[in-house]
C-alpha cells in the first residue's frame, strides 16, 4: 500500500464510483469503495480514511444516516457530499453535517466534472499533508 492518503466513498451507481475513484487518485488519494452503508460502517471503523465521500441518495439507507453515523463516531476527517438531488437539499445535507461538528467539504452537484473533483480532492489532500 502506497503512503497516499485514502478515501473511503459510497455511491449505489458503480460507475460514478469508479469516477469519484479516479478524481481522487488523479489528486493521489488511495480510493476505497464501499458496497453498502454497513461496509461503509465496518471500513470506517477497522481503518478510518483520511477522508471520505458520501452519496446522498442511496437504497436501504440515505447519505444523512452516514453524516449521523461519522458524528457519532466523532470523526475529523473532510466529508465530501455528492449527490444528483435538488441543490437545496444538498445544501441542507451539508448544513445538517455541519451542525453535527463534521468537517464538510464540497458539496458537490451530479454530475461533477472530473477536473472539479480533482481540483476538490488536491486542495483537500494538501490541507491533510500539511
Amino acid at each position: 500500500m502506497s503512503g497516499s492518503p485514502r478515501l473511503l466513498l459510497i455511491d449505489d451507481e458503480p460507475a460514478l464510483a469508479d469516477y469519484l475513484a479516479s478524481a481522487a487518485k488523479l489528486a493521489a488519494f488511495e480510493p476505497e469503495i464501499a458496497s453498502d452503508h454497513e461496509d461503509f460502517r465496518r471500513r470506517f471503523r477497522e481503518d478510518p480514511p483520511a477522508m471520505v465521500a458520501v452519496d446522498l441518495g442511496m437504497p436501504g439507507a440515505d447519505g444523512v444516516e452516514l453524516l449521523r453515523f461519522l458524528a457519532s463516531e466523532n470523526a475529523e476527517q473532510p466529508v465530501l457530499i455528492i449527490s444528483g438531488f435538488d441543490n437545496r437539499i444538498v445544501d441542507t445535507a451539508y448544513r445538517l453535517g455541519r451542525e453535527l461538528g463534521l468537517n464538510m467539504v464540497g458539496p458537490m452537484n451530479k454530475p461533477a466534472r472530473l477536473e472539479a473533483l480533482e481540483h476538490l480532492f488536491g486542495q483537500v489532500r494538501q490541507r491533510l499533508v500539511a
